[in-house]
């Protein structure tokens, strides 16, 4: 039996609430998804094709603010072939973040960890990645070898567009496309995407938009003015599909978000296809060309 064409989910979490509680799903309007969920849960829930590809791979992203939680991430990564890399999270702030990074890479499943995230969006100051410890801590990043993903709401893209300018050797990747007023109006949001997309080295993650939109009333139409600025200014080979489960779920969840990203590819090449739904991600967190996990049934 030959394997399934790969498609790589470039963004997801799972979390235990026993064992870790998530505080921002004590938050109004989280209650649907305010329980453990699970990468079984996630096989289970993911069972639409995209352009006649089921989900191979995946990327698993960090919640909180903890090295415990990154630790706990990547020792599941070593365990689940589904899991082909980990977005974990360390102190960009502090000193000792490569020996951090040192101590991360050398546990269980220490091998899966590809790059570091902070919730930027979560922070009042605007020059919050321009802090000169913030600064220090992604240079170590970078020097380890990992990349950042931006976590970020609209408007703090001018500091994603001045850290892409200063760091241009920082692999770096927008978070859900870093959040635009899907269904709205976009003049805002628009011009500080195209000047983010003009660092070559960035890359962005076609997720979270559905969240970003009315939960109950989006439909394709909402998405489409967002999803044809990030193809015109990206382009196929910057751009990543990624569902954000299992926060997606508030919107409509995993296969309705398939369903909506296939039929926005529907005027693009084979090759084009590849790249978003495996070939951007493949490369930017270096995944296993050919996996071969065995996919979600």
């Amino acid at each position: 039996m030959s394997e399934p064409t790969p498609l790589v989910d470039a963004h997801h979490h799972v979390w235990d609430l026993d064992r870790r509680p998530q505080p921002w799903l004590d938050e109004p309007g989280h209650e649907p998804i305010r329980r453990t969920h699970t990468v079984d849960d996630l096989r289970r829930t993911a069972t639409r094709t995209i352009s006649g590809r089921r989900l191979t791979s995946t990327v698993l992203v960090q919640c909180v603010t903890s090295v415990a939680e990154t630790r706990e991430l990547l020792a599941l990564a070593e365990q689940d072939p589904l899991i082909g890399a980990v977005v974990g999270w360390a102190d960009l702030t502090s000193p000792a973040i490569g020996d951090v990074l040192d101590d991360l890479r050398s546990g269980p499943g220490g091998g899966h960890l590809r790059a570091l995230r902070h919730v930027v969006q979560g922070e009042d100051d605007p020059e919050w990645l321009q802090r000169h410890t913030v600064e220090r801590g992604l240079r170590a990043v970078r020097d380890s070898g990992l990349g950042y993903d931006a976590l970020i709401r609209s408007d703090q893209l001018p500091q994603a567009i001045r850290l892409a300018r200063r760091l241009p050797d920082l692999p770096l990747v927008l978070d859900h496309a870093g959040k635009p007023p899907v269904g709205r109006a976009l003049s805002a949001w628009e011009p500080e995407l195209r000047a983010l997309a003009g660092s070559p080295h960035v890359r962005c993650k076609v997720s979270g938009l559905i969240t970003e939109a009315d939960h109950r009333t989006w439909t394709i139409d909402d998405v489409r003015p967002v999803w044809d600025v990030l193809l015109d200014a990206f382009g196929p080979d910057r751009l990543m599909f990624g569902s954000d489960w299992p926060v997606c779920v508030l919107a409509g969840g995993w296969n309705r978000w398939a369903a909506t990203v296939e039929e926005l590819l529907d005027d693009c090449s084979e090759s084009e296809k590849q790249a978003v739904l495996s070939g951007t991600a493949t490369s930017f967190y270096r995944l296993p060309a050919t996996e071969g996990p065995r996919p979600c049934s």
